[in-house]
């Protein structure tokens, strides 16, 4: 028996990197997932292929999360494939794409997360949780200066996570949980990739002052944990500490 038999997941963003990795451990602890997708289809496609060799439950629902037609949808498929839904892990986050709008970072990062929220929360039923994915970078925005290349998208991290946080008294009264878990730049994802291209030797750098920098794996066993983890309502995690973030 797994510790999430008979429960079931949303992860957005989860057909590649942590996501992925977040819905592989989910399904193997037993948990029906649904793999969120916006564009790649047939990269969520082999998310849930090898969830599925591996004896779990998943299906891919694609959805652009800055539409409610689509949020709606994906919260819809979880109850219709595993008869309800118990854990949303909101992993989902972007902002540095040149090509959607200068107000998409807010949208994607703050309102369309609000919005699967809420809208998640009218079917979750008491003990759920809702874990929130986010970044040392953006989450100490307002104390800890980031790189410029990326203070637009941490200060809509940051305006989402304190969005987020402001609806924990009317999800404390639907006896729904909401957790922070904040990481370091992360090895080998595409914002680490892309920050490290407009200004080289970024990583090197943080890797150097933080000590260690998390793979994509390492990371998802954390955001995973934090699924289950014994913490109260509104916890949030510093996954391997923050140096250079606070004292």
């Amino acid at each position: 028996m797994g510790t999430l038999d008979n429960k079931s997941a949303i992860i957005t963003g989860s057909s590649r990197g942590v996501g992925a990795d977040t819905a592989k451990i989910l399904a193997g602890e037993g948990a029906g997932v649904v793999v969120n997708y916006r564009q790649k289809a047939p990269r969520a496609n082999k998310v849930v292929k090898e969830i599925e060799e591996a004896g779990g439950r998943a299906v891919a629902v694609g959805a652009d999360i800055t539409q409610h037609g689509d949020v709606q949808n994906l919260v819809d498929a979880a109850v219709e494939a595993f008869g309800g839904l118990d854990i949303l892990v909101l992993n989902a986050s972007g902002g540095m794409e040149t090509d959607l709008g200068e107000d998409y970072a807010l949208r994607l990062n703050r309102d369309a997360q609000l919005d699967l929220m809420r809208t998640a929360a009218e079917v979750m039923k008491p003990g759920s949780r809702i874990v929130y994915v986010t970044s040392h970078q953006a989450h100490f925005i307002n104390d800890v200066e980031t790189m410029p290349e990326y203070e637009a998208v941490a200060r809509s991290k940051r305006a989402g996570e304190d969005a987020l946080t402001d609806e924990i008294p009317a999800l404390t009264e639907k006896g729904i949980e909401f957790v922070v878990v904040s990481g370091d730049m992360i090895e080998g994802t595409v914002t680490a990739t892309l920050l490290n291209r407009a200004r080289p030797g970024t990583l090197d750098e943080r890797r150097s002052e933080a000590g260690k920098l998390y793979s994509v794996e390492e990371f998802a066993q954390e955001v995973a944990a934090m699924v289950t983890a014994d913490v109260d309502t509104g916890h949030v995690e510093l996954v391997g500490g923050a140096r250079g973030f606070v004292d």
